[in-house]
């Protein structure tokens, strides 16, 4: 009991508000986990075209990243977070009605924008509202929060996706628009104006740009390398379950919903014991570790209990290398460049999501499922060398 009072002990009241956020909001993460077999399943599109909409995803989500990095250095995260919310959930209720797959493309595209521009804009918040001490235990705790609801989430979704695809989007829809309400109601902060920057100013600001920050670009390209091999087990490999593995819709929500429950059971826990006994790219390089033998287990053991025993290892991977991620590119940045920062990191999400499923869906159809999570396991293997040379560094 100890134990967890400390490690869950000190944090600001507004951070577990965002927490509870991020909980009703990830209950409702179901669209983007079952958009491949969505796709493939109800609306009868093909692998390749499958991946093409979940690229467009991608690509709506890196201009979201970017544009809500921006947004927030300018306007406040508040502002960002409430208009990404509200304007994504209601963005739901058009897509689920589209079939077409050029306006579909164009319609993820889209909702992507407006829901990827809350990422950097999150990240920032919890720096607003917590100690620097206590910064890398805040983004757990709304790790936490996450991955409950993903936890709470898929399994919901594979239930909902059993009887109507469509419930998966009204879900979504709905539980963007309540967490907007909570942001209103409980985390509204004044909108303050920028103030005027002189010429001078200005240029030592553009120096500071993390585009300028040659290590910190190494760091955000091998995070984009991990990306790549982690984020396809949520996107691509639900096909892979239901196809190869020959597991149901409601398996893949519970297989997909564990990896949340192990997150917010014993993250914040791991966090607070071993934080300060390593440094940040050790952790990281060693998640990058348990990701590869994640993937050497799925190319060899796919029955529904190995596949479990695998997102162990994918899910503490997880654990230990995306907090220290998140940490490093905050304490990387100035207070007046945070934005772009977190910005710059957030990105390295969308760009694996659109290069992942493209990726992927096109080594299944050409070269079929081994030759898939060989690539996966390459790339989290690539990561793994680049982080243990930075870490080494």
């Amino acid at each position: 009991m100890t134990l967890f009072k400390n490690a869950y002990g000190g944090l600001s009241p507004k951070i577990w508000l965002l927490a509870l956020v991020m909980l009703i909001n990830r209950a409702g993460t179901m669209v983007v986990a079952f958009m491949s077999v969505y796709t493939t399943q109800k609306l009868n599109y093909s692998i390749e075209e499958a991946g093409y909409v979940m690229m467009m995803f991608g690509a709506g989500a890196v201009v979201g990243s970017w544009l809500g990095g921006k947004l927030t250095d300018i306007l406040g995260h508040y502002l960002v977070q409430l208009l990404s919310l509200s304007i994504g959930g209601l963005l739901f209720f058009v897509v689920v009605k589209i079939e077409t797959f050029e306006y579909l493309c164009a319609g993820v595209f889209i909702l992507a924008v407006f829901g990827e521009a809350y990422r950097p804009a999150n990240t920032v918040s919890i720096s607003h509202f917590c100690k620097p001490e206590n910064f890398t235990r805040s983004v757990s705790l709304v790790r936490l929060a996450i991955n409950l609801g993903w936890a709470i989430g898929p399994v919901l979704g594979g239930y909902f996706a059993s009887r109507n695809y469509d419930y998966l989007f009204w879900a979504d829809g709905v539980t963007n628009i309540l967490a907007a309400a909570l942001v209103w109601r409980f985390l509204r902060t004044k909108v303050v104006r920028t103030a005027k920057v002189s010429k001078e100013q200005k240029a030592l600001n553009k120096k500071d740009s993390p585009w300028r920050d040659g290590y910190f670009m190494i760091f955000v390209g091998l995070a984009t390398l991990y990306v790549m091999s982690f984020s396809p087990l949520f996107t691509v490999l639900p096909v892979f379950y239901k196809e190869a593995c020959g597991i149901d819709e409601q398996q893949i929500g519970l297989l997909m919903g564990l990896n949340g429950l192990l997150v917010a059971s014993v993250e914040m826990i791991l966090i607070y014991k071993l934080e300060h006994r390593y440094s940040k790219m050790q952790f990281i390089f060693f998640g990058c570790v348990l990701l590869v033998i994640n993937y050497l287990m799925y190319y060899y053991l796919r029955s529904f209990a190995w596949l479990i025993v695998g997102i162990t290892f994918g899910t503490f991977s997880e654990i230990f290398a995306l907090p220290f991620m998140n940490t490093f590119s905050i304490e990387r940045a100035k207070g007046h460049n945070l934005g772009q920062y977190s910005a710059a990191y957030s990105m390295s999400w969308p760009i694996a999501q659109i290069i992942s499923p493209l990726l992927g869906t096109q080594v299944i159809a050409l070269l079929g499922y081994d030759a898939l999570i060989v690539s996966l396991g390459g790339l989290a293997f690539m990561a793994t060398v680049g982080f243990y040379l930075m870490a080494k560094k």
